[in-house]
This record gives C-alpha cells, structure tokens and sequence, in this order.
C-alpha cells in the first residue's frame, strides 16, 4: 500500500496530488492519505468518491490528523 502524506498542504493542492497518485495505481490498489482536519478531510473524499473511487476507511490519527484509505476503481 502507498501513502502519501499531505499534512500541512492546502486546498485543492491536497485533492490534486492525491488523484495524481491514484493515476499511478492499479485498479483495486490501496492508497492511504493522510490529510489535516478541516477541509482537507471533508473535501478530498468527497471528491475522490466523485471521480468513482471507493473509499475504504477514515481514521483519526493521535496528531489530529486523519487516515483516507482508498481503493483505485
């Protein structure tokens, strides 16, 4: 599984980088974000579910940050 760890990154720079990654992605290949609260976490999987990804787990981190697990449709 890859990460990409996109803390301290402002929008849509967030939402960019990580479609940018899943392009790089297999079909059925995770992806794990991790992505600052506030708008990146309300804004990036709502756009990624948009462009037909699945989104397959959210967790919050002990930092405050958050976990976006995503599967390439």
């Amino acid at each position: 599984m890859d990460t990409l760890d996109l803390r301290g990154e402002v929008c849509p720079y967030n939402f960019v980088k990580t479609k940018l990654a899943l392009e790089e992605l297999e079909t059925g290949q995770i992806l794990e974000v991790i992505l600052d609260a506030g708008e990146p976490i309300q804004n990036v999987p709502r756009s990624v579910k948009d462009d037909g990804h699945k989104i397959i787990e959210v967790k919050k981190l002990p930092d405050g940050a958050f976990s976006l697990k995503i599967e390439k449709s």
